[in-house]
């Protein structure tokens, strides 16, 4: 069985999702950022785009997040995003559902 870490997407909101991982890819403005367990601890912008985490019973799930901040720390990873909504469907249907966020966002502005 594979190392896991424990996962909390967070908007201000609601709490998303929660729980236990092997492994996650999120968008950040210097590229993609890859986490598995036991990563060092580390803070980082989320520009908008999706984030895909494997989850440890097998499964994939996919959010299109707006703007916010990944933190890992203590076997942990934490997103704390804008604005956020659980996608079905694969990392491009993430995308396409993050740019519409976006643009809702400006919208209200």
């Amino acid at each position: 069985m594979a190392n896991t870490f424990t996962v909390d997407v967070v908007s201000p909101e609601e709490s998303l999702w929660s729980g236990e991982a092997t492994f996650l890819v999120a968008r950040t403005p210097d590229g993609e950022i890859g986490v598995m367990a036991d990563h060092e601890p580390v803070m980082a912008a989320l520009t908008t785009g999706a984030v895909t985490v494997d989850a440890e019973d097998g499964g994939r799930t996919t959010f299109a997040v707006h703007g916010g901040f990944l933190q890992v720390l203590d076997n942990t990873v934490t997103l704390l995003t804008d604005r956020a909504s659980l996608v079905a469907g694969d990392a491009d249907a993430a995308r396409v559902a993050a740019a519409e966020l976006a643009s809702e966002e400006s919208a209200e502005e």
